[in-house]
């Protein structure tokens, strides 16, 4: 397992939060997806095996008016 820190833009509020974390979540090979509101980025334990960087950019990309950088 991998845990990894990425920014996310444009998350303002608690529907925000779960909306990412939950998409994330849904991805084979995520074991846990925490989102900080305050410091504006998801803290992401994945299997690098099962799920790369690059897909879990594009979930959280197209799951709202979010962006992720990696």
């Amino acid at each position: 397992m991998v845990r990894k820190i990425y920014s996310v833009s444009g998350m303002k509020c608690e529907h925000c939060k779960a909306n990412v974390e939950q998409s994330l979540k849904s991805l084979s090979g995520i074991q846990d997806a925490k989102v900080s509101l305050v410091d504006a980025n998801v803290t992401v334990e994945f299997d690098e095996n099962d799920v790369t960087p690059q897909q879990i950019k594009e979930v959280v990309d197209s799951c709202g008016r979010y962006e992720l950088t990696l």
